[in-house]
């Protein structure tokens, strides 16, 4: 460990100590439960700093609190700035990517409210990524349960540069996707059950070898450059270096979306840096399919009911002719919106994969 003592940002802040490794730990649904057990094993003087990204996206976040009952190491958001200290653990706020960045010879946090990655923000590759980059073989990745596939791509940077990559066991998750996509992606390094993580992640770091601390960290061009749109400083050309153009658009800002190379599952982004993996954005396009018809089915039934409200204003001002033609539209949209209807909850018997009305 590096023992000399840096002070903090704060002009009444204490001297701390530099942490030489980290542990990232990225999870999603069920994932409350999960990081209690996992930091409720760590001991107190686990000599790496500990990240966290779940996926809580821009509500307030009591996170810190509900986890710091259950460790003994002290628990609270990250700060812009923040130097990491082994035996701290720093979760990421709310709508902010969580990203580490070396100054010198420590790293700090680097807050970002960069594009939505896999439609979230905190997401856990940009974590992953940077700590790749960052700590190279003395990172720690363990992805946790949770929906979809966000943090594989994460975990392959952190593979890439040499460091460690933890799974939970699929079977032990809440939510088996996560763990599942990173297994049938990545070379994990261990699979484990929850309680038997904290163990591992302390023998993984005080197994940490001076040949890993010194070694350079050969930090791949897509890792730097995934990095850059994670903190918003990317752009086209950028873009161009390790993709090309799609025929799909963006979900959210309905720009070209760009296949990224060499990459699994098959990831995209678009040139203002949102992402996606496939999974993912087929996900989201299914949700915004639906969206979109249960809007048209309300305006179906508004311009029913407005065509019946026209028709009987009609024959009251003695118009039976222009009454009819009224009753007849409405009674086509009435119709349409049925076929909408049956369409959209065809999802209840198994036939369809749309999700509840919103």
């Amino acid at each position: 460990m590096n023992t000399t003592p840096l002070t903090p940002l704060g002009p009444l802040a204490t001297p701390v100590f530099a942490a030489d490794d980290v542990v990232v730990i990225g999870t999603s649904t069920g994932g409350i439960d999960a990081l209690r057990i996992v930091l409720g094993g760590l001991p107190l003087q686990f000599p790496a700093a500990v990240l966290v990204v779940m996926h809580i996206g821009s509500h307030d976040s009591i996170l810190p609190s509900l986890l710091a009952g259950a460790t003994q190491l002290p628990v609270r958001h990250a700060r812009d700035g923040d130097i990491l200290e082994p035996g701290r653990v720093l979760v990421a706020p709310p709508d902010r990517h969580l990203l580490l960045q070396r100054d010198g010879d420590r790293a700090r946090v680097a807050l970002a409210h960069g594009p939505r990655e896999n439609h979230a923000r905190p997401a856990i590759d940009p974590l992953f990524r940077s700590a790749a980059a960052a700590f190279g073989a003395r990172a720690t990745a363990v992805i946790l349960t949770g929906m979809l596939d966000d943090g594989t791509a994460g975990l392959q940077a952190i593979k890439e540069c040499g460091g460690k990559a933890v799974v939970q066991l699929p079977e032990d998750a809440f939510a088996a996707d996560m763990p599942a996509s990173a297994l049938r992606h990545v070379e994990v390094d261990h699979v484990l059950r929850l309680p038997q993580i904290a163990a591992m992640l302390d023998r993984i770091v005080g197994d940490s070898l001076v040949a890993a601390r010194n070694a350079p960290r050969q930090v791949p061009d897509w890792i730097r450059l995934e990095n850059r749109f994670a903190a918003g400083s990317a752009d086209m050309d950028s873009l161009a270096k390790f993709g090309t153009p799609s025929t799909f658009t963006c979900p959210e800002c309905h720009g070209s979306l760009w296949e990224l190379h060499g990459l699994v599952p098959r990831r995209y982004r678009c040139h203002t840096g949102h992402a996606y993996t496939e999974k993912v954005l087929a996900d989201h396009q299914c949700q915004a399919v639906e969206e979109s018809l249960w809007a048209a089915l309300r305006a179906l039934q508004e311009k029913e009911r407005l065509l019946r409200q026209m028709a009987d204003e009609a024959i009251a001002s003695g118009h039976a002719g222009t009454a009819v033609d009224y009753v007849e539209q409405a009674a086509q949209a009435q119709r349409s919106g049925e076929v909408l209807r049956r369409l959209l909850t065809a999802a209840q018997d198994g036939t369809d994969t749309f999700v509840k009305q919103p």
